[in-house]
């Protein structure tokens, strides 16, 4: 069985390192898998970049600008839906790459950002050869959100787009949702596999995909490398008081308006204000941040700004005493896992993915959607409960039950394997 990876990118996002750590589940069950990216950023032997000289690093720049700059300059409402939105307008053939023409099984994973077009995933379908597709996010099934908000025009026909500067009936959100009706009829032997329950009941629901096989199958982790580890070790390297508890919060960009900073800041206040005996608190914060006051934040902060050492992020997850997020929108966070795999807490609203996740009062809190109150309600249960150790073994408990290598890629064969009956 020979699979190919097909993914914009081997690091530098959630989907990258999702699909990087199922190379390494599926080589570990001796598959041969190879990983086909835009851009390589990493030294792995088992990725191949389709942008390996000059002529294919401008080729891959003209084709992202070409996609998003005129999204930018003259159809996104505002600064926030800049990057919300792609038309996959623009790409590059991979359909005669000799990791497409040798593979049993194409498994596609997140491709947009002028790595691959609509056109040129359906050239992908044309091959005839089965398809695996795992929906990071909600594109897959919109005419081009990638999280769609409080709109569900997608389980229709889409159109009259609220990210757009000027929506109607017939705007590009339609004309995206019929490319991809056309896509979808080349589809053959294919399987849809999302990250989290929630995002493959909304895929159930939608014109584009409800007559198609969809599967829920969490990203993997390595829980040797993620675990718990010796607390004061780690405090005395980021040089961060013993005695106080920490709270974790940190994203690719703290800003983006899904990661819900707002919500963070309200709890965090009334966390201040309503639980006065919880006086002995300090926040680390890790994420780009253009533009954020943290002196905003009630308590006093330690910012690391952006992190791409996976080892710094375990010596965080490690340090904290909980791993917050406030985010409104998401589907299966890598950094919620990773946090519960080292043994830390996790409060997070009840939405998305999340729920897959976090077992209320068990490993963390689910607090109410969007309620402040509720949310300062849960840091405080995680501080003060006296379940300190009780709370950490059900985090790494979850992760070891549920979201392992080995029962990740055991998941991942089976659906291969059915597929490759047909």
């Amino acid at each position: 069985m020979k699979v190919t990876l097909i993914n914009i990118s081997d690091a530098g996002g959630g989907a990258p390192e999702a699909c990087m750590r199922l190379l390494k589940a599926l080589e570990q069950r001796d598959v041969n898998v190879q990983m086909l990216v835009n851009e390589k950023r990493t030294n792995n032997d088992g990725v191949t970049s389709i942008t390996n000289d000059l002529a294919g690093r401008l080729r891959a720049k003209f084709n992202l600008l070409a996609e998003r700059m005129p999204f930018i300059w003259f159809r996104a409402k505002s600064r926030a839906e800049r990057f919300a939105f792609s038309t996959a307008s623009t790409g590059t053939d991979i359909s005669k790459h000799p990791l497409v023409l040798n593979a049993d099984i194409l498994h596609l994973h997140w491709t947009n950002f002028g790595f691959l077009s609509i056109d040129n995933l359906k050239q992908l379908l044309q091959t005839q050869k089965p398809v695996v597709w795992t929906l990071h996010d909600m594109w897959t099934f919109t005419g081009g959100c990638h999280y769609a908000g409080d709109c569900d025009h997608f389980v229709n026909e889409c159109g009259n787009c609220w990210m757009l500067r000027a929506p109607n009936a017939d705007d590009i959100s339609h004309s995206g949702w019929l490319r991809k009706l056309e896509m979808y009829k080349a589809a053959g032997n294919i399987v849809f596999v999302t990250c989290s329950t929630w995002l493959a009941g909304v895929a159930k629901t939608t014109s584009l995909l409800k007559n198609f096989r969809i599967e829920a199958i969490p990203n993997p982790i390595d829980t040797a490398f993620f675990s718990p580890k010796d607390k004061i070790t780690y405090r005395e390297k980021w040089k961060i008081d013993l005695d106080q508890k920490i709270i974790l919060f940190g994203a690719a960009n703290i800003l983006h308006p899904r990661k819900g900073i707002a919500y963070l800041v309200e709890a965090l206040k009334q966390l201040k204000t309503n639980y006065p005996g919880l006086n002995d608190v300090e926040i680390v914060v890790f994420g780009k941040n253009k533009s954020f006051d943290v002196s905003a934040l009630p308590y006093k902060v330690h910012e690391t700004n952006m992190i791409d050492s996976q080892q710094e992020m375990a010596e965080l997850y490690n340090l904290a005493d909980v791993y917050v997020t406030p985010a409104i929108e998401d589907n299966l966070p890598n950094t919620v896992m990773e946090a519960l795999a080292c043994g830390t807490p996790v409060v997070a609203f009840n939405t998305g993915g999340l729920p897959d996740m976090v077992d209320h009062l068990k490993n963390g809190y689910l607090a109410e959607f969007k309620s402040a109150a509720d949310f300062a309600a849960g840091i405080n249960y995680i501080l003060t409960s006296g379940q300190k150790n009780e709370l950490s073994a059900n985090a790494r408990k979850k992760v070891l039950d549920n979201f392992t290598n080995e029962i990740v890629a055991e998941k991942y064969l089976s659906v291969y394997k059915s597929i490759l009956k047909k």
